[in-house]
């Protein structure tokens, strides 16, 4: 028969240790003792000593991330020593550009949401089905419902979108009539 009271008690949570390391995975700044300490109740003194812990351990072990404390709070960092490694991961990530009628249904669609398919298609002059699927797949356009009329599906930019373009949101998008010709009428009469 087993002692029960030597068993840990895993209906309070994770321990102290798991919870830092969870919370700092994910801050996208430091973050400071206090707030480390209210969120996982603990006293203040105990986190600190526990950041400090885990910092010392992730060095000793040569680790590639340091837990580091900067500006205040404590936050992960990749490890200087591995600078070139993470360079040459994200610079070859960003091999995998949009195309030219990509970006432009990303426009069309960032400006005029929600919008379908065949409004987007009337705006660039081409169909853009395949384009707007690659968008769809890529997590940067999203379904946005149905147009009341014509059932059409309607599109919209995600979260994601605004995340790689650095956006907190739509109003954020620069104004286009800065981009466009000084005399739109001459560039319509153009093209007819």
């Amino acid at each position: 028969m087993t002692d029960l009271a030597s068993e840990p008690d895993l209906s309070a949570g994770p321990d102290l240790r798991a919870g830092l390391e969870a919370i700092l995975l994910v801050v996208d700044e430091p973050v400071a003792e206090v707030t480390l300490a209210q969120v996982l109740e603990r006293p203040v003194h105990e986190v600190g000593r526990v950041l400090r812990e885990l910092s010392a351990e992730y060095t000793e072990a040569g680790r590639g991330f340091d837990l580091r404390e900067v500006a205040g709070g404590w936050r992960f960092y990749t490890r200087a020593e591995c600078a070139s490694l993470v360079e040459r991961f994200v610079r070859d990530g960003q091999q995998t550009r949009l195309t030219q009628a990509a970006l432009e249904t990303l426009a069309v669609v960032a400006y005029r949401q929600p919008v379908s398919r065949a409004r987007v298609a009337a705006i660039r002059g081409v169909n853009s089905d395949g384009v707007m699927r690659t968008l769809v797949t890529r997590g940067l356009v999203e379904e946005a419902g149905t147009e009341p009329e014509s059932q059409a599906v309607l599109y919209r930019t995600s979260s994601y979108f605004l995340e790689r373009i650095g956006l907190r949101g739509l109003d954020e998008l620069p104004e286009l009539a800065p981009f466009l010709p000084d005399d739109m009428e001459s560039l319509e009469e153009q093209k007819q």
